[in-house]
């Protein structure tokens, strides 16, 4: 570990955990962001995730890594980025974002920068929410090939449990806030998939696309080693 007076790096964490230190954009300055990335490549990191960083502190974060000439992936959308190198796409299989709706994107963009930071291929599926359930049917073969499905969708957030009850992977479910007022910023779909009857769901908290990319690489890493 190191000592940084406003943020203690950890090291080990991969060793752990299986997955490096990643930085939460949100409640940190720029200069924050960027003496905690520095630290970790300079102790041999090659890959470095931050999530939460608006636009304005990506601006600072993008040109320090250009003078210590370090390659960096900003996604506006997620506001998520990506410094360093992407991981070599391994695991056993591919995992599937499926989104309910467009407005959905910005927690899906989220997850699929995790996923990819982490090494692993991503199926991006937008769009086909159970309000038109012959778009769900026009991908399921697709969703089908993953190894790990993430159900992204606010409203009611019905899609988990319907993509539950189609595929043999593991389904991970995410409750956005997108929705009108008795959606309660996402509490509805949160329930919902809490009290999903198909069995092979399980749910992560509203808006969390990292948490639920996280876990679906380690499943995907995990059944790879077990191989």
């Amino acid at each position: 570990m190191k000592d940084l007076d406003f943020a203690t790096i950890d090291y080990d964490r991969k060793k752990r955990c299986g997955v490096s230190e990643v930085i939460y954009g949100a409640g940190k300055t720029a200069d924050q962001i960027s003496t905690i990335a520095a630290e970790l490549l300079k102790n041999g990191e090659k890959t470095v995730l931050v999530t939460r960083m608006n636009e304005e502190k990506a601006k600072t974060v993008l040109r320090d890594m250009t003078a210590l000439n370090v390659a960096a992936d900003y996604d506006p959308i997620s506001e998520a980025c990506v410094i360093g190198e992407y991981k070599e796409a391994s695991g056993i299989g591919k995992i599937a974002i499926v989104t309910a709706g467009t407005s959905d994107q910005k927690v899906a963009k989220e997850a699929a920068m995790t996923a990819k930071a982490f090494g692993n291929e991503v199926i991006e599926i937008n769009d086909v929410g159970v309000a038109g359930l012959h778009r769900l049917m026009n991908r399921i073969d697709e969703i089908r090939e993953a190894s790990v499905v993430i159900a992204i969708a606010g409203m009611e957030g019905a899609l988990a449990s319907v993509i539950g009850g189609l595929v043999k992977a593991p389904v991970i479910a995410v409750p956005t806030s997108v929705g009108y007022g008795a959606n309660f910023e996402g509490l509805s779909a949160l329930l919902s998939m809490i009290n999903s009857c198909a069995s092979g769901v399980s749910v992560v908290n509203i808006d969390n696309g990292f948490g639920a990319a996280y876990q679906a690489s380690l499943i995907n890493h995990i059944c790879e080693q077990e191989q």
